[in-house]
């Protein structure tokens, strides 16, 4: 495969995105119309779709992006100078785009308002400790990984279908995700109001999740 294009990359970003988004948001609608009120089983769908979406997703638009489809992993790979900073700047806001049609798309397919604001609160220390947790393992998984890159996309999906239950927040980690989440008033949501601790929290974890792993794996290298 030759070296794709800056826009074939940015249009795989965009639609990995998007195609997300609309995994998170259309298995946490579906989830609801079936559960019957049980929102365990809200969860336990909306994590098999969104880790199993993560898989496929990863693969397939992995060799032509890298398949960040989050503006932190961006940022990792900015801080290890492997993006260029325009580059990367693009690849954030494809990204948002993205998950933001995502969201519409889910909503499509289920024949509810496309454009709706989100009432869930979701606040507080513990949930903000969360996303920092959720964002720091996240990174720590893709920096761990680079030794054995084509196990990628099945650690990946796997790590955030875990942080799905062992956060209190549902693992968010991803900035795009948080804010087109604000625009679904579905079992995914999350309230304007809570959104920007979110995003900060999830800032932070991938900042020392970078740092951290920088140490840990290139130690582990040249040992």
């Amino acid at each position: 495969m030759t070296d794709p294009s800056f826009t074939r990359r940015l249009a795989a970003e965009a639609l990995g995105t998007a195609l997300l988004l609309a995994a998170v948001v259309g298995s946490g609608i579906m989830g609801e119309r079936l559960a019957e009120g049980n929102d365990a089983l809200v969860l336990l769908a909306n994590t098999l779709s969104t880790g199993m979406a993560l898989v496929a997703l990863i693969s397939i638009f992995g060799p032509i992006s890298g398949a960040h489809f989050n503006p932190v992993v961006t940022m990792y790979f900015l801080f290890r100078r492997e993006i260029a900073p325009s580059a990367a700047g693009f690849y954030v806001l494809v990204q948002l785009i993205g998950a933001i049609a995502g969201v519409f798309l889910a909503h499509a397919m289920f024949a509810v308002p496309i454009l709706e604001i989100s009432g869930k609160l979701r606040a507080g220390p513990a949930q903000w400790l969360s996303e920092f947790v959720a964002t720091f393992g996240l990174i720590a998984t893709i920096a761990g990984s680079r030794h054995a890159p084509d196990r990628t996309p099945l650690l990946v999906g796997l790590y955030i279908a875990s942080a799905y239950w062992f956060t209190a927040s549902t693992s968010f980690a991803n900035p795009a995700v948080t804010i087109a989440r604000m625009l679904t008033h579905s079992f995914s949501g999350i309230a304007p109001k809570s959104a920007s601790n979110f995003v900060l929290a999830q800032i932070a974890g991938a900042i020392v999740a970078s740092f951290v792993a920088s140490w840990l794996f290139e130690q582990r290298r040249t040992a």
